[in-house]
């Protein structure tokens, strides 16, 4: 592990620091790859750096090895990586063995890479070739930028946000009886521009049938510049309306549902059928598919189930200045720890995570 009693290690903080930065400018077309950053230095100077970008593209290591314009004194250099260096053939070749082509001198890396396929070789590769190697720098700031990863390959399921709007008094949509007597818009358009951001930082958003019905939402990215996330409906017997603006726009779209078919369906959406339908079987699903996030954005059942089945990691509440009297009730959360509180224009936005 890292010691800080070390000199010389006590000296690498900027340079993880600055590695760190770069990883965090990687953005969803990383994934499924992790967000990787690297810094190389020479006596004390930073001589190259790189992220890795996006999926299938070269990784952090090889792009700031690229970066060094003169590389004999690679040999003499130290490389600061995020994360562990890939050990197997993907895409791209092994980083690992890049680091070894070049002769590192030595090698600081924030944390391991716990995807089975590397999983200490990389690390075990590079002392094998007799550069020296130190982990664990940073180690918490790194796993925080990987949340998803890790979470994909440690529990074998994306990482989960869930995000619901409610009412004053606590509802989150007004009765069917009363939906015609007013606006059921609960937050300030302001709010928007928040939620479009959430959803364009993961790679895919659910909702449950009902929400396509009731609500006919777009469930894509257009107050900001960013990528839309890949929707998926769960809608166990096809009931969602063909016609809902998500079947329209040609965007990726799945149907996660028990028929094997459902009649009239354009080409762009996909269904994934389920033998076994519960959340667990669907969560197997997104995660056969690469998926490493996913956005909740409703139902109510669909937000409580995944809550009462300790099936999320981070919510968003959005609680609006208006008032229904009645309706249909927020989700409940449970195990949670309030991260913060804060007024977004008219409405107040509370973040938690799982204990």
């Amino acid at each position: 592990m890292y010691d800080l009693k070390n000199k010389e290690q006590h000296l690498d903080f900027p340079y993880m620091k600055r590695a760190l930065k770069l990883a965090r400018l990687a953005g969803v077309n990383a994934a499924p790859n992790p967000k990787v950053g690297a810094v190389i230095t020479h006596k004390n100077t930073i001589i190259g750096e790189g992220y890795h970008v996006e999926f299938g593209q070269p990784h952090a290591e090889v792009n700031a090895i690229e970066s060094v314009k003169n590389k004999s004194i690679l040999k003499e250099a130290t490389i600061y990586v995020t994360l562990e260096p890939c050990a197997h053939y993907g895409k791209t070749p092994p980083c690992a063995d890049l680091i070894i082509k070049h002769q590192f001198k030595r090698v600081v890396i924030a944390c391991k890479d716990t995807f089975s396929a590397v999983a200490g070789k990389g690390i075990q590769r590079l002392k094998q070739a007799g550069i020296t190697v130190d982990v664990g720098l940073l180690e918490n700031e790194a796993r925080a930028i990987n949340k998803r990863f890790f979470t994909f390959h440690e529990q074998k399921r994306p990482y989960i946000i869930l995000k619901w709007a409610e009412t004053r008094d606590g509802f989150i949509d007004r009765l069917a009886a009363d939906r015609a007597t007013g606006i059921n818009w609960i937050t300030h358009p302001k709010t928007k521009l928040l939620v479009h951001k959430w959803r364009s930082l993961e790679q895919g958003i659910m909702v449950g049938w009902k929400t396509i019905k009731n609500d006919n939402p777009k469930l894509n990215v257009r107050a900001i510049a960013g990528c839309s996330p890949h929707r998926f409906i769960i809608d166990p017997d096809g009931k969602s309306p063909i016609k809902a603006n998500v079947f329209q726009d040609g965007n990726p779209t799945s149907i996660i549902t028990r028929k094997k078919t459902i009649p009239n369906l354009p080409n762009h959406v996909e269904i994934i059928h389920l033998e076994e339908f519960n959340n667990k079987a669907i969560l197997k699903a997104l995660h056969a598919r690469n998926i490493l996030s996913i956005f909740i954005e409703g139902g109510g059942f669909t937000h409580q189930s995944f809550i009462d089945e300790g099936l999320w990691d981070e919510a968003f509440q959005l609680i609006g200045t208006s008032t229904f009297g009645r309706g249909l009730p927020a989700p409940q959360l449970k195990d949670k720890i309030l991260q913060s509180s804060e007024k977004w224009g008219e409405d107040m936005v509370q973040h938690y995570t799982r204990v």
